[in-house]
């Protein structure tokens, strides 16, 4: 348990801007339960000053999933992590990975989690440009994402209405030939997998989506999605402590963080590299 430890409260712009009382309840409660210096940075130069600045004070991210990831990825570059215990009250509309971590949802039962919870460790995926990834990267990124009532949604580019007005405008004045074809989404790619320097998908095998998450005892789960003909393809799935992915520019998702085009890319798991403040189970 670690309530007298004494913390700092670094908040989030965007967590201000996206639900001022959440973040009020959440001061609120760290305040009362412990000696909380409280941080108020207006961008990422003063984020990264604040934590730099903690000395022997607990930081506390108030804020969404790109919150942590940022202060995650400052520590590991700094080559803190694994010395500093970090802990989340999630505030802001991108929260899939604070929850999938156990993080609880709302601002006073997060709070309380910081106060009266205990650390665990968790394993990083790192890649071969020191980026860091916390949960899970998918390739391709996802075309696709769940709207309110689990309804899925196209992601598109921003509208455009003097676009789309052209565009109308042109329908009207060109007859067009009937469309045979739709685009819906990606089309598969063709990579090459390595998993322990071990070839588990090549070039000659297109898939439709590789997933890599950290998993348990220092390994990543590898899930490869074959490109399905017919009846759908069953997933190949590997585990290793490296994962290479190699072939045409691809890009990737890292928790929230689209990247890319890249040819290669190795992924190495890093066994309880850092630690988050999570609920007392029971």
């Amino acid at each position: 348990m670690a309530t007298s430890d004494p913390l700092l409260v670094v908040i989030d712009p965007v967590a201000r801007r996206t639900d001022g009382e959440s973040v009020r309840i959440a001061k609120d409660v760290l305040s009362a339960g412990a000696a909380a210096k409280v941080c108020l940075p207006e961008g990422p130069e003063e984020f990264a000053r604040a934590l730099a600045r903690r000395g022997s004070r607990r930081p506390v991210v108030v804020g969404d999933d790109r919150a942590l990831l940022r202060a995650v990825a400052l520590l590991h570059r700094q080559r803190e992590l694994a010395a500093c215990a970090l802990s989340v009250v999630p505030v802001g509309g991108v929260l899939s990975l604070t929850r999938s971590l156990g993080v609880p949802a709302g601002a006073v039962a997060a709070a309380r989690a910081v106060l009266d919870g205990a650390e665990r460790r968790l394993d990083l995926l790192v890649d071969d440009s020191d980026g860091v990834v916390l949960g899970a990267l998918r390739i391709p990124p996802l075309s696709l994402r769940e709207a309110p009532g689990g309804t899925a949604v196209a992601v598109s580019e921003p509208a455009r209405p003097w676009l789309r007005t052209c565009q109308s405008l042109v329908r009207t004045l060109v007859a067009r030939p009937p469309r045979t074809t739709t685009l819906t989404g990606p089309g598969p790619s063709r990579l090459r997998v390595e998993v322990d320097g071990r070839t588990v998908v090549d070039l000659d095998h297109p898939v439709e989506a590789v997933s890599v998450s950290p998993g348990a005892s220092g390994l990543a789960d590898v899930e490869i999605r074959p490109l399905s003909v017919g009846a759908e393809a069953s997933p190949v799935r590997a585990e290793g402590r490296t994962v290479t992915v190699s072939g045409a520019d691809f890009r990737y998702r890292a928790d929230t963080v689209l990247s890319g085009p890249v040819r290669t890319r190795t992924w190495t798991v890093r066994e309880e590299a850092w630690r988050l403040t999570l609920p007392v189970p029971g």
